[in-house]
């Protein structure tokens, strides 16, 4: 009998790859390492771009907790075990996933690349992760959704749906019920973003990208949304419009016209662009948001429900409390307050709170497999990737999106086999010091 020669796995498989290619003069396109990566898409990147993007709340204090929190902890690993066959694949709300990563949401990508969301969505369905949709992005989530099944494989690949909550509640039902017509697998409502926070890369350009019709096209594609800027239209008919005559402003008209659905020459014309922006900033997202009002949900919405932006124990309570299925720990990637807790350390006082009675997931500071592997040593079911999947994204596209994404599965897969382990369910605790 003779024994079969193991799958290499994901890590070897994409390593072996690239080394071959080495062997022929050829270097991969998308950076193997953060750093590389970050340098790379800056020099891509335009400088509304990369204050949007690479941006952060005040000092940046907060991306720094992020990535201390990875640091603080040590991976310790075991020896002699077989590891030549190693299975990265978790269950989230009854699909199984090739690998613990998702695509997490980040608006008004189309500032990095003119494709965005719908490239960002055939990368992941490349991978078979899923990719959850941004509320603020510069596609339909039905377009992104279509993109996705046709690059898919024959197994399908799942996605979610962000959605930050209006002040508008028949346009909140309108969005989550457009997210469950397109096959999403789930729902993640967004909560530390009910205000945009202090950030000085933007506000020292005066760059707000929805101010410019760019992340807007969930919205500019709503019935609801729609209806209600043709209102803001015919109320404000006959009035005349206070506004400043620059080239500035221009070029943002300009914008807003080129984003909005139709022609260019007729919305050049039309007031609705510009009305659809300012109905944007008024109602976008809701201050006053409770938990009274999380609770409606189980009777507006046969998705799972995740909350997005936990770092409170005592708030995790309470999402269990309220039934409700998922959590994602996340500081926003530190873009919201300055000063705030690292989401890796919130993740360790959260876990043992939730106690495997809803999914966890790690979102803000993942950089490699090492996070990813750390992460959930520390009690999450999968993390979330946004930065890295946004710079492959400004140097290659959808195949930079991929190969960002890939790259940190890739090394995930060979940290868990050198770290003695064969499988996600076998991380733990003490497999950091």
């Amino acid at each position: 009998m003779t024994d079969t020669v193991p799958e290499p796995g994901p890590g070897r498989t994409r390593q072996n790859r690239i080394y071959r290619d080495g062997v022929l003069g050829r270097r991969p396109a998308i950076p193997t390492d953060f750093a590389a990566l970050e340098k790379a898409a800056r020099r891509r990147m335009s400088r509304r771009a990369w204050a949007y993007v690479a941006g952060g709340a005040g000092a940046g204090t907060t991306m720094d907790a992020n990535r201390a929190a990875f640091d603080r902890h040590r991976i310790v690993p075991r020896l002699l075990r077989d590891v030549s066959r190693r299975d990265l694949s978790v269950e989230l709300f009854g699909r199984r996933i090739p690998a613990p990563v998702l695509f997490a949401p980040v608006g008004a990508a189309e500032l990095v690349h003119p494709e965005a969301d719908v490239a960002i969505a055939e990368a992941a369905a490349e991978l078979g992760v899923p990719y959850i949709f941004s509320n603020q992005g510069c596609a339909p989530m039905e377009d992104a959704a279509a993109a996705k099944d046709r690059a898919a494989g024959p197994g399908g690949a799942p996605h979610w749906f962000q959605l930050y909550w209006s002040t508008d509640e028949q346009l909140v039902d309108s969005l989550i019920g457009r997210a469950e017509r397109s096959g999403a697998d789930a729902l993640v409502v967004t909560l530390d973003t009910t205000m945009l926070g202090w950030r000085p890369q933007d506000l020292n350009i005066g760059s707000l990208p929805f101010a410019r019709g760019e992340g807007i096209a969930q919205y500019t594609s709503d019935p609801r949304f729609v209806r209600i800027v043709k209102d803001r239209v015919r109320a404000a008919a006959g009035s005349k419009a206070d506004v400043e005559v620059t080239w500035g402003a221009v070029r943002s008209l300009i914008a807003m016209s080129r984003r909005y659905p139709g022609a260019l020459a007729a919305n050049l014309r039309s007031p609705e662009p510009r009305a659809a922006v300012e109905t944007f900033l008024d109602i976008y997202s809701r201050p006053s948001l409770s938990w009274e009002d999380i609770a409606t949900l189980r009777g507006r919405t046969r998705l799972p429900v995740l909350l997005k932006g936990v770092l409170h124990p005592d708030d995790a309570r309470r999402a269990m409390d309220e039934g409700l299925d998922g959590i994602i720990v996340s500081n926003h990637g530190g873009r919201q307050v300055d000063g705030a807790i690292g989401s890796l350390d919130a993740l360790e006082v959260i876990a043992p709170v939730v106690d495997g009675r809803a999914a966890v997931l790690l979102d803000s500071g993942v950089r490699g497999g090492a996070d990813v592997f750390k992460a959930l040593a520390l009690g999450a079911d999968a993390v979330t990737v946004g930065r890295p999947h946004l710079y492959g994204l400004a140097l290659g596209g959808r195949d930079g999106a991929r190969d960002a994404v890939a790259n940190i599965i890739a090394e995930f897969d060979l940290t868990l086999g050198l770290a003695g382990l064969t499988s996600v369910g076998e991380v733990a605790r003490d497999s950091l010091s």
